[in-house]
């Protein structure tokens, strides 16, 4: 088998082949550790292998194979031995096209655990409740993505545990608690399964891989692609990463930032981070998030870098970033940085600042505006909006009135009588058709920076989420905002601006960005 594997790294220089060969993700994080940035060491099996995999040129053999070739580069890197029982080294197997597609891809994390590893990281790190806590999120991440296996039973697991001890995140359960569920969680396993979790570290790592290859033909990334205009052939490469541990206690966490506001495009770092938590607490819109102000207040200096760093990526990339990040113990470290997805507005507004600044001349900024139709650039807003039935934080800034929908078959369906708001407890990215469909979205719960927010921003649609007065009952097909009953098919309307959520339908105008529109005419006369 002559694909090739390649390692990323402090001193491994740049891979061959650039984002087409390496996947986007991969390549940036190559470009990020020359660079000098804070990067975990990593390896990658490039997208050839996805193709290869598709076509019967390469088997689950082969990816074995080359899966050892490349721990055994992490080992050296990290000093850390993969399914060690003193000093085990754990690794996330992370998807990346060449063409970013937030969320679409799957990722596992915490690979590498069994009950004996669970005792290596505990002498190893000292911190028997990151042990525990990292074991049932492997179990948990590998059930629903290696296995498919249904999410409810092990939520309804970490539900009881919570239920039992009285707290109301699964942040506060101690090591015992931890170990509690983590148990439980085996016995579901097999229970749904049929067999045991699988113990082998290479046995998950081989599964974890061949699933995330699997991935790039999901019907949620398809319809991605087909929305975007991308090419189906074109596959995912998988990189494989030491573990950072944000759920490593009160000064670790994980977030993702933006260098700008995907919005409204104003310069400042825009950020939501979870304490004591993993990526997956962030993006998979199922948590709640801390802005900035708090990590800003309890973590000073890891702030001011990612200030920092927003300037250094920007300078990078040659435009607005999105990135993600963990904290363990103080220590930043980046895990992947991409060109933000934004509105329409924001992309307008954020090439003639970068211009303005410095960062590009007009012949760079403009790629940054292909695809967009300048004169159709607007904002909106209500004259009159009346009284507030709850508020949310905003993902996607403009206004929109339209019919209740509480899924994606009936966001599709009501849309082919007039505007839709889709309206859910926590909007996935499996709910790409229904948000495609809708002319804004409004969640319970989630955050700013979810894959889901992203690809809403990306989709130009009017987005808060995180609304703690919205409660759905699917049974009935009704929900509650505020202290208002509403049934599916019924108006309301979400001021994206505000962060406001309003009854029935509300009128609306638009302003155009006339500064920025003037300074893109000045680029095109010179």
């Amino acid at each position: 088998m002559g694909f090739p594997v390649h390692l990323i790294g402090a001193g491994a220089g740049l891979p061959p082949g650039g984002s087409e060969a390496l996947g986007a993700k991969a390549f940036n994080l190559a470009r990020m550790a020359d660079a000098g940035l804070p990067v975990p060491p990593a390896f990658v099996l490039p997208t050839c292998w996805c193709r290869a995999l598709h076509t019967g040129e390469a088997d689950a053999a082969a990816v074995a194979t080359a899966l050892d070739q490349g721990i055994a580069r992490l080992e050296a890197a990290t000093r850390l031995g993969f399914g060690s029982a003193r000093r085990p080294l754990l690794v996330s197997v992370r998807s990346g096209a060449a063409a970013s597609m937030p969320g679409m891809l799957e990722t596992v994390l915490d690979v590498g655990l069994n009950t004996a590893g669970v005792e290596g990281l505990l002498r190893l790190t000292g911190n028997p409740r990151l042990a525990w806590d990292s074991y049932r999120r492997l179990l948990q991440g590998y059930a629903e993505v290696v296995e498919g296996l249904p999410v409810a039973p092990f939520d309804e697991v970490l539900a009881t545990a919570l239920a039992g001890t009285g707290v109301d995140s699964e942040r506060e359960l101690d090591h015992r608690a931890l170990r509690g569920v983590a148990m439980a969680m085996l016995e579901r396993f097999q229970a749904l399964a049929g067999r045991p979790f699988p113990a082998a570290p290479r046995a998950q790592l081989l599964a974890a891989a061949l699933a995330v290859f699997r991935s790039w033909e999901a019907p949620k990334a398809a319809t991605y692609r087909r929305l975007r205009g991308l090419d189906g052939d074109a596959g995912t490469a998988v990189t494989v990463q030491a573990m950072v541990f944000g759920n490593a206690g009160g000064t670790s966490g994980a977030g993702v930032g933006f260098t700008r506001d995907p919005a409204s495009g104003e310069r400042g770092l825009y950020v939501d981070f979870v304490f004591n938590g993993q990526g997956e607490d962030v993006v998979a819109g199922r948590r709640a998030t801390d802005g900035g102000a708090r990590l800003a207040r309890m973590l000073p200096g890891v702030h001011a870098q990612l200030e920092a760093m927003c300037r250094t990526l920007e300078g990078l990339f040659s435009d607005a970033q999105d990135f993600e990040f963990t904290v363990q113990s103080g220590v930043l470290w980046l895990l992947q940085t991409r060109s933000a997805k934004r509105t329409p507005w924001a992309a307008l507004r954020i090439a003639v600042d970068m211009v303005e600044e410095g960062l590009l001349s007009p012949a760079e900024a403009r790629p940054l505006l292909d695809g967009i139709d300048l004169a159709a650039v607007v904002r909106t807003r209500f004259t009159d909006p009346g009284p507030v039935l709850a508020r949310a934080q905003v993902a996607g800034v403009g206004v929109a009135s339209g019919r209740i929908a509480l899924d994606s078959a009936a966001a599709a369906r009501l849309a082919a009588a007039g505007p839709v708001i889709l309206v859910r407890q926590e909007t996935v990215t499996e709910d790409i058709a229904g948000m495609a469909a809708a002319a804004g979205i409004l969640t319970a719960t989630g955050g700013r920076t979810s894959h889901a927010a992203v690809v809403a921003r990306q989709l130009g649609r009017v987005c808060l989420v995180a609304c703690p007065e919205l409660a759905i009952d699917l049974t009935h097909r009704t929900c509650r905002i505020g202290g208002q009953i509403f049934a599916e098919g019924e108006q309301i309307s979400l001021d994206g601006n505000e962060g406001t959520v309003h009854a029935g339908l509300q009128m609306a105008v638009a302003e155009s960005p006339a500064r920025e529109l003037a300074a893109v005419a000045g680029w095109n006369r010179t």
